[in-house]
């Protein structure tokens, strides 16, 4: 697995331990729970728990979701990246999930899209997946926005632990 990917503006890395704060900062912010589940946590142990669940997601099936940080100020921005999912979603299981989410004084500045679509390229270049997948909530339009300007489409709605969701997909082009 590669260790970072360089955008024009992004440093893409594996999440560390010292991201804790940052994570943080990103998982305690009720605004960016609206629309994933209204769950934010409360203590920092917290997020230094998902760093090391995602640390052994990249050993258990060499990818996860990674580090977003600027590189003109070195700053954490928040993740994005690519799961692999396990559980059953919408009538699929074990399948490439691309995600983000970024601390809420980042949004609309275009992180989002442009991380987004280097893992698209690393999904379909480096990992040769077939397809890749996403889901948002489906009044969730900025997402909806992002997904589709990472070439995805989609594909139907769904019903998942009592919210509806949107469902999207991308074909590898060079499969």
């Amino acid at each position: 697995m590669k260790k970072s990917i360089e955008t024009e503006r992004l440093l893409l890395r594996e999440l560390e331990l010292s991201d804790a704060e940052g994570m943080f900062e990103l998982d305690s912010n009720p605004n960016v729970h609206i629309f994933v589940g209204k769950k934010p946590v409360k203590h920092i142990d917290e997020s230094r728990a998902s760093i090391e669940y995602i640390q052994q997601q990249y050993k258990d099936f060499g990818i996860g979701r990674w580090a977003v940080i600027l590189k003109e100020t070195n700053e954490f921005l928040g993740w994005s990246g690519i799961k692999f999912i396990t559980n059953e979603m919408n009538n699929h299981k074990d399948f490439y999930e691309i995600g983000y989410r970024f601390i809420e004084k980042y949004w609309g500045k275009g992180y989002a899209t442009e991380a987004g679509k280097a893992f698209v390229n690393y999904a379909f270049n480096e990992m040769n997946v077939d397809a890749l997948y996403a889901s948002a909530d489906e009044g969730n339009e900025n997402s909806r926005k992002i997904l589709e300007k990472l070439g995805m489409n989609y594909v139907n709605s769904f019903e998942f632990e009592g919210k509806s969701e949107v469902w999207y997909k991308v074909k590898n082009p060079n499969l």
